[in-house]
């Protein structure tokens, strides 16, 4: 491979990189429906760079949804390892709210991004792992007594997807503001005298995709 070809490829991994991290920023903060040419602004590319990247919206949203998932998964694997409790593990977990919000929304809450990933079996590898990882932490929180005993996985993934957003910009007010509510719904977790919860506790396997 010559130096053009190899400065090529990597041009065109760059710019893929870029459109991918920018379709996430922009899913996580309004939904999978956002017009295309305000990603590949985002992005820093031209429409048609875009698209010969991802012909069609269904392959974007599919990328983003593997690469969040599987990024999401692999910070959660480490804070598993990494911290002294299940409780401390939950708390660095969402605060990885931007790469959590976009798998969130991708999976859970847009229907249209539902119908699209449900037969993409990677991306659905990727979230049954997360799934049961988080389930993981939850169980083990509530056994070490620090996370009520009332709530599911589910409850957990739930609430994250609807209070984690990602402000447009570091001085933005809505920083402090998504970082306050993050704060009020972990404490909301906490394992202690509290309103009783109406139903039954909403479980991983309530949020697969059929």
């Amino acid at each position: 491979m010559t130096a053009s070809e190899t400065r090529l490829r990597a041009d065109a991994r760059r710019n893929r990189d870029q459109i991918v991290a920018a379709a996430r920023q922009v899913f996580a903060a309004a939904g999978p429906d956002v017009p295309m040419e305000e990603i590949a602004r985002t992005a820093g590319v031209g429409v048609g760079t875009l698209y010969r990247r991802f012909p069609d919206r269904e392959a974007l949203i599919r990328a983003v949804a593997r690469e969040s998932f599987a990024q999401v998964l692999a910070d959660a694997r480490e804070a598993a390892a990494e911290e002294p409790t299940a409780w401390d593990a939950l708390v660095r977990l969402a605060g990885r709210s931007h790469q959590l919000q976009a798998s969130v929304q991708l999976a859970l809450v847009s229907e249209r991004a539902r119908e699209i990933l449900k037969g993409d079996r990677q991306t659905a590898e990727f979230r049954d792992a997360l799934l049961a990882e988080l389930d993981a932490i939850v169980r083990a929180a509530q056994a070490e007594g620090s996370v009520r005993a009332d709530i599911g996985t589910g409850d957990v993934a739930i609430l994250l997807s609807l209070v984690l957003r990602r402000p447009s910009a570091v001085d933005d007010p809505t920083l402090l503001a998504s970082e306050r509510v993050a704060v009020l719904m972990l404490d909301g977790l906490r394992a202690r005298p509290g309103s009783p919860l109406p139903g039954r506790p909403i479980t991983g396997e309530d949020l697969q995709i059929h």
